[in-house]
């Protein structure tokens, strides 16, 4: 089900909220899930990310779209890096491939901690939706079916796509997101993104992959 094909009222908040990401009505889930709760309240300080004033700041609808955009996009890419590390057969990549997976497993227990403090649920509600950016269970596959430097140019590729698109969300979310903790992590995300995303077309089969 795509965001047209919902309710009017569903429709019009998963609209909004792909809008407030920077993602438009044409790039959101193939299969949409109910929106995403307009509030939600901190319960507890995550480690790295400053604590709000108050101690209970409400959430908007782009804190919680860009959360929970977020952290399946780790994970999904986390599981393509430790492959990559594995059997990448350049070692310039497996050594980027172990940098850029070590840098995410880290931010996934910011963003899970992140979660717990706006009362949201540790669940993926993107799960089997086709959301750009997003390494696919197809792109899996192919890679464990993929040998040498066609793993290489396949892992690139897919790598970038995910890494431009999590930086483009995530500055949505510096200039749009209600909380200042949630805004903070997604700076530190498109700085870090920033900076791979540089190395990567730098590496050895880049050229080649990213065209």
């Amino acid at each position: 089900m795509s965001p047209m094909d919902l309710p009017p009222l569903h429709r019009a908040a998963t609209l909004g909220l792909l809008a407030a990401l920077g993602l438009g009505g044409a790039a959101g889930c193939s299969s949409a899930a109910d929106p995403a709760p307009r509030t939600a309240e901190v319960r507890k300080s995550a480690p790295g990310v400053s604590p709000t004033p108050s101690g209970t700041v409400s959430a908007t609808p782009t804190d919680v779209g860009w959360v929970q955009l977020m952290t399946p996009m780790n994970q999904q890419a986390v599981k393509l890096l430790t492959l990559a590390a594995e059997r990448a057969a350049e070692p310039r990549v497996r050594a980027f491939a172990v940098r850029l997976r070590t840098g995410h497993e880290a931010e996934l227990d910011l963003l899970r901690t992140l979660l717990t403090r706006m009362g949201l649920p540790l669940t993926d509600v993107h799960a089997g939706h086709d959301m750009p950016g997003m390494v696919t269970g197809q792109d899996l596959e192919a890679a464990h079916a993929a040998e040498g430097p066609a793993l290489d140019r396949l892992v690139l590729a897919r790598i970038r796509d995910h890494l431009r698109q999590s930086a483009q969300v995530s500055r949505s979310e510096t200039t749009a997101g209600g909380r200042a903790d949630a805004r903070e992590l997604a700076r530190a995300l498109v700085t870090a993104r920033e900076g791979f995303l540089a190395e990567l077309e730098r590496l050895p089969g880049a050229v080649r992959a990213l065209g």
